[in-house]
């Protein structure tokens, strides 16, 4: 195993949310200058002191966060765009962490947001790939719905899976989200409910699938000292890895990217994954959490269904996974859902999440997936995250 340079040195702090709504008449401009001045405000620095940017969103377009400085203005002499969806979290602290490491800058602000109209959905489908776009358009197909229901059947015929494993995910995060302040649903879900929705996309139904929204979330990252320095409650980055188009070679995505380098990242952070106290798993649909499972090596390939059934996932179980409801209950607001996990990871280790406080967490896992084409996601990612000493 190549040997990396550690993350040992890294904080993250100030997580930000700015607030989820069903649909906006304002751009992701707005939500992302709410989330920077929400950074400010809350970190009680001056703009000024953030010389370092990175932005992720799928509705900012054509401009990039270049455009982002002079419309908020910002002067940053370290900068980064990050296009890749729901990788683009952990992409973002790993490269904004490495940036501080070797000066390039101070503070730097992770920042992602998107709107949410009548017909922004459509939109962002029709320019997301055209790769992707051309292969499915022809057989009438289009959109995440189908080719998410094509990934889970293929798991399901080839592990043994039933609708009602997937509904034991989709259950204990609406619980989780029920304690969130921020999340778009407020009724509890019960397995019937789950379980009579009607379908999509079959088997996708209802609740397997995210809600789009507009909204916006944001971190920053910076060297410990200097969070201690300015008082900044704050998480150490313990380690983190990322990975593009792996196990090309498989006929239907069954296997991430986390598998390639996952005995990396529990190396660089000391640690195995009993460890770990909760997971932020990306949740586009329940399929993808439970391979995430079995990738990041919870379980073996395979035996997601049964980690499921004999696990309890709620914040006060004993495998809190998506403490904040995740997208499937909390939203998903375009790229900021692959920011969802990181913020809330933060908000459980410096002691800011309310009721649905993990006991006594130490270390926390957040993973970020992205970028779908016709049959499986081309971009993963994941960081472990720990208390500060």
């Amino acid at each position: 195993m190549k040997r990396r340079m550690s993350y040992e040195g890294v904080a993250v702090a100030v997580p930000v949310t700015v607030p989820y709504v069903r649909y906006s008449t304002h751009g992701a401009h707005w939500f992302i200058g709410q989330a920077l001045e929400a950074l400010v405000r809350e970190s009680g620095i001056d703009k000024a002191q953030i010389d370092g940017l990175t932005i992720s969103s799928f509705s900012l377009g054509p401009d990039t966060a270049v455009g982002v400085t002079q419309h908020m203005g910002l002067s940053p002499r370290w900068l980064d765009h990050i296009p890749n969806g729901g990788a683009s979290g952990v992409m973002a602290l790993r490269r904004a962490a490495r940036a501080v490491q070797a000066g390039d800058a101070d503070i730097v602000a992770c920042v992602s947001g998107d709107t949410n109209h009548v017909d922004s959905f459509r939109l962002m489908l029709g320019g997301f790939s055209y790769f992707a776009r051309d292969a499915s358009y022809p057989y009438g197909s289009g959109g995440p719905n189908s080719i998410f229901a094509f990934i889970t059947a293929n798991y399901m015929r080839t592990f043994g899976a039933t609708r009602e494993d997937f509904g034991r995910i989709a259950v204990a995060q609406r619980a989780n989200a029920l304690k969130n302040p921020n999340a778009m649903f407020k009724k509890p879900l019960t397995m019937d409910e789950y379980m009579s929705a009607r379908p999509i996309s079959d088997p996708v139904h209802l609740f397997d699938c995210v809600m789009p929204c507009a909204g916006g979330e944001a971190f920053l990252v910076m060297r410990g000292e200097k969070a201690r320095e300015l008082g900044l409650p704050h998480a150490v980055v313990r380690g983190a890895i990322e990975r593009h188009n792996a196990y090309s070679d498989d006929p239907i995505m069954v296997r991430g990217g986390w598998a390639v380098d996952r005995d990396d990242l529990y190396a660089q952070a000391g640690v195995q994954p009993a460890d770990i106290d909760f997971v932020q798993t990306y949740d586009d649909y329940p399929v993808i959490v439970m391979l995430q499972f079995e990738d990041l090596g919870f379980c073996g390939k395979g035996e997601g269904p049964a980690f499921v059934r004999s696990r309890s996932l709620t914040c006060d179980g004993d495998f809190p996974n998506n403490t904040s409801g995740g997208q499937l209950s909390a939203g998903q607001a375009g790229a900021a859902g692959g920011f969802l996990g990181m913020t809330e990871a933060i908000r459980q280790l410096t002691n800011a999440a309310g009721d649905r406080s993990v006991r006594d967490a130490k270390l926390g896992l957040v993973t970020g997936f992205g970028m779908v084409t016709y049959d499986r996601c081309l971009c993963t990612g994941a960081v472990i995250l720990g208390a500060s000493a």
